[in-house]
């Protein structure tokens, strides 16, 4: 964690952007040929995380993985399945071997909170505890961080003292070595149900498969708490998925609906993001159930999206990271709403601003915030990372910005021109 809580840091100090991708049923339904295949493309495109579920989602307790294993013997919490989790333990040697985390769920949520899911509930308090206390000591010493909760809300008491007991055996199993997150179920924040535990190290918030849902609003509440910590969009709308998923009229969301989830949640404050795309997380197949997949995972490992990420993660480590701000005053025009949605960040001694614009408009900034007598400006390109200078000009109150043509969507960055940050994006 860094100084200022914001963000996640290396052991030395170094940010440690948080760039997921979203497997879900990444143990249960790929043979490890396939796992190789698909850690490597996401590897490659930048990605630091995946999120993948250990007790799966898909009828994980009942439908063997492709090697022919359930991951516990009848059912049960608390006798884990040896060769189960011997295969997660191949997996997670993959994943590091290529510079990867994994973000494990110990279980989906219908496990503890059944709602519309396959389940059942399987889980007491005690027989979470040690099922979290396997996987505590067992993982003490690899790439993880842990992400507890699946897609479902804490609605009861008996609800949080399941959660409570996973939590503290994955805690006195790995001796704190690891942090503790939670994913909560669509449009909502960890922080509705479980801000005061002090288990949880960052807030996450699914803001959903909608288009142009308001993820900004999420991140702006959570940013504000006290006790401050990293925050996150962990589960925005993925690519490839159905507007409003089971909604047939609202056609399907692309890569731009990706960047403008991505760009609204980092520039307001997010430390990390989460990509998913709709064939991914679900690893479907011609053979396999859930119609709502209209291409294979292996092609839809492949859409413009995933590649179009790790051009964020490239801007923002391009300049310092660990002392950017949220910063929507900078902004004197309209910020628009719903896919004209203006989203600013900047240094918080002002040597560089970045603003995201979607939709192409003209913008009005006020620059005072800014530091240097210059101002150096580029435009950003979050299809390609690549990004072509405008010039320096001096340091005005404020000034007007027109984005170039053929976007729809661009990012402004402004330097201090006496700071000589290098060119942003792809080299």
């Amino acid at each position: 964690m860094s100084e200022n809580r914001r963000f996640l840091v290396h052991d030395d100090g170094t940010p440690f952007f948080y760039l997921a991708d979203t497997a879900w049923e990444l143990f249960h339904r790929l043979t490890l040929p396939e796992i190789e295949l698909y850690l490597r493309d996401r590897a490659a495109k930048g990605f630091t995380v995946i999120q993948a579920v250990a007790l799966a989602e898909l009828d994980g307790l009942d439908v063997p993985t492709m090697q022919g294993h359930l991951p516990l013997i009848d059912r049960d919490p608390s006798q884990p399945s040896e060769p189960y989790f011997a295969f997660i333990d191949t997996v997670l040697d993959l994943a590091e071997s290529l510079g990867l985390w994994i973000a494990l769920l110990p279980t989906w949520g219908d496990k503890w909170n059944k709602k519309w899911g396959a389940g059942p509930e399987i889980f007491t308090p005690e027989n979470a505890y040690s099922y979290g206390l396997f996987l505590g000591r067992r993982y003490a010493q690899r790439s993880i961080i842990w992400m507890l909760g699946g897609d479902r809300p804490i609605e009861t008491e008996g609800h949080r003292e399941i959660i409570r007991a996973m939590a503290r055996g994955v805690r006195e199993g790995d001796g704190g070595s690891h942090l503790i997150t939670f994913h909560t179920w669509g449009a909502h924040s960890t922080s509705q149900y479980i801000h005061d535990e002090p288990w949880l190290d960052f807030h996450t918030c699914q803001s959903g498969h909608k288009r142009n849902r308001e993820n900004w609003r999420y991140i702006e509440a959570d940013y504000a708490l006290t006790p401050t910590r990293p925050c996150m969009d962990a589960e925005p709308g993925y690519e490839d998925s159905q507007d409003d998923i089971g909604n047939l009229e609202g056609g399907y969301l692309d890569d731009y609906d990706v960047r403008k989830a991505m760009y609204w949640s980092l520039f307001a404050g997010a430390h990390g993001h989460t990509y998913g795309c709709f064939p991914v997380w679900s690893m479907w197949r011609p053979g396999l159930p859930y119609a709502f997949a209209r291409r294979p995972w292996y092609e839809a490992i492949h859409l413009p999206g995933s590649h179009q990420v790790g051009h964020a993660r490239a801007l923002l480590l391009s300049r310092p990271f660990l002392t950017r701000i949220p910063d929507q005053s900078l902004i004197v025009s309209d910020v628009g709403a719903s896919t004209h949605h203006v989203q600013a960040t900047r240094d918080a001694s002002g040597s560089y601003a970045l603003v995201y614009i979607p939709s192409g408009q003209p913008v009005e900034l006020d620059l005072t915030a800014l530091s240097g007598e210059r101002t150096l400006a580029r435009w950003f390109d979050p299809r390609t990372g690549v990004a072509s200078a405008m010039g320096s000009f001096p340091r005005r109150s404020r000034q007007v910005f027109t984005p170039p043509l053929g976007g729809p969507d661009w990012v402004l960055v402004l330097d201090d021109a006496a700071a000589g940050f290098p060119a942003p994006g792809r080299r």
